[in-house]
């Protein structure tokens, strides 16, 4: 994997990204110098002989595994904890952010199915007013009927199924509008 950063004066620079938007800058990640937020920190990883890699900071010993790796975004695995960020370079960064002033948000929110099955019952029908919570359609999957419900407050635009229909994972049931 190939990660781009910029070099500033025989220093390298990223920036781990959080889900909920908090930025962490990242100097000399491969060095004895790493410094996070301008601090500099005493952080060590290495792989014992049984193949397990940990983390060494602040004199505490973490287990540490990438549970998943999507592009930029990664997830991993601290002592059991679960930890999700992206890793940016600065120019990548200022980019997302200037993507996310300037997105234009959907108004329609789309509902897929979270597993395959068979559409037992619709509980809604179009133009019907929807509550987020609110049960919209049953799904049968392996003999066990789900309840799926809506994840926004809308009006249901647009259904896709009927019932006794077969869906696969991820197929869209309905669209509602905010």
């Amino acid at each position: 994997m190939k990660l781009y950063s910029r070099k500033k004066k025989n220093s390298i620079e990223f920036i781990a990204v959080t889900p909920k938007d908090k930025k962490y800058k990242i100097e000399n990640p491969f060095s004895e110098e790493v410094q996070i937020n301008s601090k500099k920190v005493d952080i060590k990883i290495f792989e014992n002989e049984d193949g397990f890699t940990y983390l060494v900071y602040k004199n505490k010993k973490y287990l540490a595994e990438i549970i998943e790796i999507n592009q930029n975004r990664y997830t991993v695995l601290l002592n059991g904890v679960t930890y999700s960020f992206s890793i940016e370079s600065p120019i990548s960064y200022k980019r997302k952010k200037y993507l996310d002033k300037h997105q234009t948000q959907s108004k329609i929110e789309i509902i897929m199915a979270p597993m395959p099955g068979k559409i037992i019952d619709l509980l809604v029908e179009e133009n019907a007013e929807v509550k987020e919570g609110e049960p919209i359609l049953i799904l049968e999957a392996m003999k066990m009927q789900n309840e799926i419900s809506s994840h926004v407050a809308g009006k249901v635009k647009k259904i896709l199924v009927k019932q006794n229909d077969s869906v696969a994972k991820d197929e869209v049931l309905l669209e509602i509008e905010r």
